[in-house]
């Protein structure tokens, strides 16, 4: 089923990669944010299905951001992604409700997750 999905992180390059992995699997990117405010003030506007967050982010970060746009939706599904170490993180990410954290560079397991959502 394809999901529309709003992708945040602070390099264009990852953004751009991210893109390349959802696209072709039949999902809709509604939207690009590079920082945790930016994620907070689209989510509000775009209403996607899923939002693909970075957790470092300079500003606000991604868990921070996620906390934050939870609170307006408890529904909202958030899938963390990242090149930091996933133990140490997938506890913060399982904690406030996310769906999930993968490494930013095992596209193959990103789609499977989001697919299987």
């Amino acid at each position: 089923m394809c999901k529309r999905i709003l992708i945040v992180d602070d390099s264009s390059i990852m953004r751009k990669m991210i893109r390349k992995t959802l696209e072709p699997g039949g999902h809709k990117i509604v939207g690009e944010a590079q920082s945790g405010q930016e994620a907070i003030r689209m989510y509000q506007s775009l209403k996607p299905d899923l939002v693909t967050m970075d957790v470092t982010m300079r500003g606000m970060d991604g868990l921070t951001a996620a906390k934050e746009i939870l609170q307006h939706d408890d529904e909202a599904q958030i899938l963390f992604l990242s090149n930091f170490n996933v133990e140490a993180y997938s506890k913060n990410a399982a904690h406030l409700g996310a769906i999930g954290y993968v490494n930013k560079n095992k596209s193959g397991e990103i789609l499977n997750l989001i697919n299987n959502i």
